[in-house]
């Protein structure tokens, strides 16, 4: 399949570039896309959440009263569970939340999220992103002759599109990553997918 080359204004450019059926063209697989994205939200948890359990309680440890002839209930701590104050039963403690996904599931991810973007027609190819200096202005500009100013948009540009990512890191709709940091998660979280030229190349060793 083959995409044409658009500006940074918007208008055609004359250039198309041509994608593998084999990795943009793929029949989606929903399963992979979910333990990819899965797996991916599991990594951001920190994972620090504590409480305290009964032994970690800081109180007496004394029999709150005779075991029998009170008519109550055996009470034998302050430290009980059931009492204000008293320890949490089975409390949070600090984990991993990350677990192993094989490398060709997440390729597989990779390749069906980019097959269900192309497929419904949500990525686009502009030339190289080179900016002289980092302006919000200019790369706002840029999204509104794009028409993508209103729609939250993913950006893939080159290793040395330093201004690229300064650019734009104050504007909400728009998130800007390298070709090697491309992930499942952010490709079906994005309306838009909005593909340098010169990354083409890269994507593509990516998903092979």
């Amino acid at each position: 399949m083959e995409l044409a080359v658009i500006s940074k204004e918007g208008k055609e450019t004359g250039r198309k570039v041509s994608l593998d059926d084999s990795l943009y063209g793929v029949d989606p697989n929903d399963h992979a896309i979910y333990l990819d994205v899965k797996q991916h939200m599991a990594n951001l948890r920190q994972g620090t959440h504590k409480a305290k359990e009964r032994g970690e309680i800081s109180g007496s440890t004394r029999k709150l009263h005779r075991q029998k002839g009170t008519g109550g209930s055996r009470k034998g701590s302050i430290k009980n569970p059931l009492f204000r104050g008293g320890g949490r039963v089975f409390g949070p403690r600090p984990r991993d939340y990350g677990f192993k996904l094989n490398k060709k599931v997440k390729r597989l991810a990779r390749r069906s999220a980019m097959s269900y973007k192309i497929k419904d027609g949500l990525v686009k190819v502009v030339e190289p992103l080179n900016f002289d200096q980092p302006r919000t202005k200019d790369f706002l500009a840029m999204l509104r002759h794009l028409q993508l100013d209103q729609k939250k948009v993913l950006i893939v540009v080159a290793e040395d599109a330093g201004n690229a990512f300064l650019s734009a890191r104050n504007l909400p709709g728009a998130n800007v990553i390298t070709a090697n940091e491309l992930n499942t998660y952010e490709v079906m979280d994005a309306e838009t997918l909005l593909i340098a030229e010169n990354t083409i190349s890269h994507i593509d060793k990516l998903l092979s």
